[in-house]
């Protein structure tokens, strides 16, 4: 392109003597080495901007790739929070389907509830097999009154066994005094205990209010 205008210089660069034909020679390379400088330049520098451009795009894939890394090691939050709800609600039907099988409910009354079963001779002490605060404690009473087990208001004990035992753990040693007596007094309505008998000497306190 930039000869084509020059070619009629250059087919009559025949006509002129040597040192004329040498200068034109050397006008026209000059013209070309220029023409390819730019040409080369202009290359240089788009592909400077096609490098730059790619390098960005390759940072953004990379930032995606590691936000989809995050999610597969730690799980996506949608997927997470399903599992929990998931996990909860069959918490709650086995809660709900524990409280039949207890022997009585404590509650705070409105605040707790702590589903409570003993078996005598089996257990070494009254085993917690629901629990639940404010909506959960509402439905474990609402269970517990269609089943027929009896409801108990204990505030203290009711909050204090909340605090210190988890679903199906055992109540621990410094509440039996307080949990024989409400155990006991279930049982003997129920006439599965005699009247109350004397402590017998050196007997554990549940036991020998149990």
């Amino acid at each position: 392109m930039v000869m084509w205008p020059e070619a009629g210089r250059l087919i009559n660069a025949i006509t002129l003597d040597p040192e004329q034909a040498v200068g034109l020679l050397d006008e026209l390379a000059r013209q070309l080495l220029l023409a390819t400088a730019a040409v080369m330049t202009a290359v240089a520098g788009a592909d400077l901007l096609f490098q730059k451009l790619q390098h960005h795009r390759k940072l953004r894939m990379s930032r995606q790739e590691l936000r989809d890394e995050f999610k597969q090691s730690e799980g996506d939050p949608m997927v997470k929070a399903r599992q929990r709800q998931l996990r909860n609600e069959r918490s709650r039907k086995r809660i709900m389907a524990a409280v039949p099988t207890a022997d009585v409910v404590l509650t705070n009354p409105t605040h707790f509830a702590m589903a409570l079963k003993y078996e005598i001779g089996a257990m070494p002490a009254p085993k917690v097999v629901a629990k639940g605060a404010v909506r959960i404690a509402a439905k474990i009473r609402e269970v517990a009154k269609e089943a027929g087990v009896p409801i108990v208001e204990n505030p203290p004990l009711a909050r204090a066994l909340h605090d210190a035992v988890e679903l199906d753990g055992f109540v621990p040693e410094q509440h039996f005094h307080a949990v024989a007596e409400v155990i006991g007094y279930v049982m003997r309505l129920k006439g599965k205990l005699p009247a109350r008998r004397p402590h017998p000497p050196g007997a554990p306190e549940f036991a020998a209010r149990g």
